[in-house]
């Protein structure tokens, strides 16, 4: 039994999708390939810029209180106490980011201060007090203590985040000037740092979120981006976070500005991976779309175009065959539709006028 081999047909439909479809899957996977890096690349370079803008901005408006409170801590004289008293009343009315300014002696007792709180007052086991005797100090934010009793029912606790700093005369210290920041306005400054998509976590020393999405306020944060704060350079973590979803992170591992003293505070900033790649994803599956829709329509075409070189080459082959058994039949179809069909139809017309003609019958 004579071995079934390839038609030319196969041949040409086969060989021809090879050689198109081939070349243009490398060149889509390349193409969809260092799309798909671009857009990543791109995600990581515009939340790195925010973060580190975000940390920036927020370390240099805190900077500019802290240069406040040393600059009183240069100017204050606690043997000139009007004058004391004159000087924090002003601060505290022209800026209502401080919920409460005040200056101790050196055993904690408050000699001055915002409307009068706690004058009179020991506040000699806070720590912004005991810190502050020692040098410039930032305590992290906190709830309220003496001054919760004295300040207006709010829903809310406040909450206020502390700077301190030493008052000498000469080389003596002679006491401390300490300020509660709101924290409310921390947290204002935070929200005008955020974008729609872009989420800002402020996490403290120990891994607490500070500020952030609803369901992590205030709870400590575990994932490898919170592990990366605190270190000396900027991290970027593709990782998934405790809602299931998968997140882009930038870790921004410190925020401060100059002289102003650390709070222990790391910045993140975070993108839903599926929302920040959605567009380039989509555009990819479109280009694939299109690249397999173009497929099929020039696999037709190929089909067809097979179709129309071989049809001549099956005819004159059924020709050729049928000379073997009947020397009578018709000519050969007058193949036309390319050259070289049109000569193997021209000979295979000589060949049975040959195998017809009477001397050869003879």
């Amino acid at each position: 039994m004579a071995q079934k081999r390839l038609s030319l047909r196969s041949m040409v439909f086969a060989g021809g999708a090879i050689l198109m479809l081939v070349p243009a899957l490398v060149a889509g996977t390349f193409y969809t390939g260092a799309l798909q890096r671009r857009a990543e690349a791109l995600l990581v370079e515009k939340l790195t810029s925010r973060g580190e803008l975000s940390a920036a901005l927020l370390a240099r408006r805190l900077h500019q209180l802290w240069q406040e409170v040393e600059g009183l801590a240069t100017t204050i004289d606690l043997q000139a106490m009007p004058k004391v008293r004159q000087d924090i009343d002003f601060v505290s009315q022209l800026d209502r980011r401080y919920s409460w300014l005040g200056v101790t002696d050196v055993v904690g007792k408050v000699l001055a201060s915002t409307r009068g709180m706690l004058e009179g007052e020991s506040v000699a086991q806070r720590p912004w007090f005991r810190r502050g005797l020692t040098g410039p100090t930032a305590i992290d934010v906190h709830e309220a203590q003496l001054l919760a009793r004295l300040m207006p029912a709010t829903p809310e606790p406040y909450r206020f985040i502390d700077l301190a700093s030493p008052l000498r005369r000469g080389a003596q210290i002679t006491g401390v000037i300490g300020a509660h920041l709101d924290w409310r306005w921390v947290v204002e400054n935070l929200k005008s740092l955020e974008a729609p998509g872009i989420d800002v976590l402020l996490l403290s020393r120990d891994k607490v979120v500070l500020f952030g999405p609803a369901d992590l306020l205030n709870k400590p944060l575990s994932i490898g981006s919170a592990q990366a704060a605190n270190r000396v350079t900027s991290t970027v973590l593709d990782e998934r976070w405790p809602d299931g979803k998968d997140y882009v992170t930038v870790v921004v591992p410190t925020v401060g500005h100059e002289d102003l003293p650390s709070f222990g505070w790391s910045l993140l900033i975070r993108q839903d991976m599926d929302q920040a790649l959605g567009p380039t994803r989509e555009l990819v599956r479109s280009f694939w779309s299109i690249l397999g829709a173009g497929a099929m329509v020039a696999l037709v075409l190929l089909f067809a175009g097979a179709w129309w070189i071989t049809t001549p080459m099956r005819r004159l082959a059924a020709s050729a065959e049928s000379l073997l058994t009947d020397r009578e039949q018709s000519a050969p179809y007058n193949e036309t539709r390319y050259d070289e069909v049109a000569r193997l139809s021209g000979a295979l017309v000589q060949l049975q006028s040959r195998l017809s003609s009477p001397s050869h019958k003879r």
